[in-house]
């Protein structure tokens, strides 16, 4: 594959972007080994344990592409693409975090190194694919996307987590590049050429479709079991709010969180008897991927997810303090909307005030935002501001 040709440009960019959404669990590591180490070592931990991870995963992708010569090994790597593909849409718990806290330069390298070597298969088969058996072509993509991702974890997390359109587009790049991998394969590439030329645009286009709209099912079912499985509120609740009206303010830190809570201010200034308002702030931070337990300690989770979610809530704790509001704070880890809906089940709420991120109608159709699947899931009214 020549540089100049289109060819490899695209290649290029499904390189760079597989890597970006599927590094943010390696992100997650890497930012967890270093914490526990003094601010002068961190950077050396963060440059020395990924840069041995770049070179270890550029010499693995070599070995799978060309590995991927072989005949019917693309036609079962393209399958195992289009799983990886679909769990990246479907929300996962954490494990029980039984990982070793890293509390030495020697000792956070090694976390991250062996980190990479065991969660970068999704990484390494769909790099190996989208380099098109380029051997030149993997490496600057790697090059390029690696240290992106290593330098810009934490900006890169938040992101993902702010908007999660990136995750969906990753999973159907993903979908994209299985199906071309599939129809590439040594044992079906010369029939599908002559019988069905026009497979080449059908099969990545069915992979991308095929991965969103499974996931995202996959995702819907994931989410009512979850909601449908929360207690119910304790036999006092509705006795102790009946005559209130108590508010569950769902708040991530975004521009339309800021303004849903500046409309649940609103809300109770309008009130004749404000103290009639029962307010609860709930954030809820997404679970990383179940992986990341083995090499990091439950305590540097929790204190991962307890700092998000500080920032998260920051806003809107100064307002309601600003505005001599009261209110029952709620941190939380879990699928969000699922979460938020089974929170307001829990706590007796009879009103979910919450801000959408711009959502259109068919963009929400499409990527099941979270402030959708709260109205479908949750059992009282739901305010959304924009």
């Amino acid at each position: 594959m020549h540089v100049a040709s289109p060819d490899f440009w695209i290649s290029l960019l499904q390189i760079i972007g597989i890597n970006i959404v599927l590094s943010g669990d390696n992100a997650v590591v890497i930012a967890l080994a270093a914490r526990s180490l003094p601010p002068a070592r961190q950077r050396k931990a963060v440059v020395w344990g990924s840069g041995a991870a770049v070179v270890m995963r550029i010499v693995l992708t070599i070995v799978a592409v060309e590995l991927l010569r072989l005949p019917y090994l693309k036609l079962i790597g393209a399958a195992l693409l289009l799983w990886i593909a679909v769990q990246l849409l479907v929300p996962e718990e954490e494990g029980e975090g039984h990982g070793v806290a890293a509390a030495s330069l020697a000792a956070a390298i090694k976390t991250i190194l062996l980190a990479d070597l065991v969660m970068s298969l999704d990484n390494v088969i769909g790099v190996a694919a989208a380099a098109r058996g380029s051997t030149l072509l993997l490496i600057i993509g790697l090059a390029i996307s690696i240290p992106l991702v290593v330098f810009a974890s934490t900006l890169l997390l938040g992101l993902m987590g702010r908007f999660p359109i990136i995750v969906t587009l990753g999973a159907a790049l993903l979908g994209w590049v299985a199906g071309e991998m599939a129809i590439s394969d040594p044992a079906i590439k010369a029939w599908v050429d002559a019988q069905l030329p026009f497979a080449h645009y059908l099969a990545p286009a069915l992979g991308a479709v095929g991965v969103v709209l499974v996931g995202k099912w996959l995702a819907a079912r994931a989410g009512e079991s979850q909601a449908g499985g929360a207690s119910a509120p304790h036999a006092g609740a509705a006795g102790e709010n009946r005559g209130l009206c108590s508010v569950l303010l769902a708040v991530d830190g975004s521009a339309a969180s800021d303004k849903a809570v500046q409309e649940v201010l609103a809300l109770r200034a309008e009130m004749r008897d404000m103290q009639r308002m029962q307010l609860h702030v709930l954030n809820v931070q997404s679970p990383v991927h179940g992986d990341v337990t083995s090499f990091v300690t439950q305590e540097s989770l929790q204190s991962y997810h307890r700092e998000r979610g500080a920032a998260a809530v920051a806003g809107a704790r100064s307002a309601l303090d600003a505005a001599n509001s009261p209110f029952q704070l709620h941190q939380q880890v879990g699928e969000p909307a699922a979460t938020i809906a089974a929170t307001a089940r829990e706590l007796g709420c009879t009103l979910i005030v919450m801000g959408t991120r711009g959502h259109g109608t068919a963009a929400s159709a499409l990527l099941g935002s979270v402030a959708r699947r709260v109205v479908e899931l949750a059992p009282v009214p739901v305010l959304l501001v924009r």
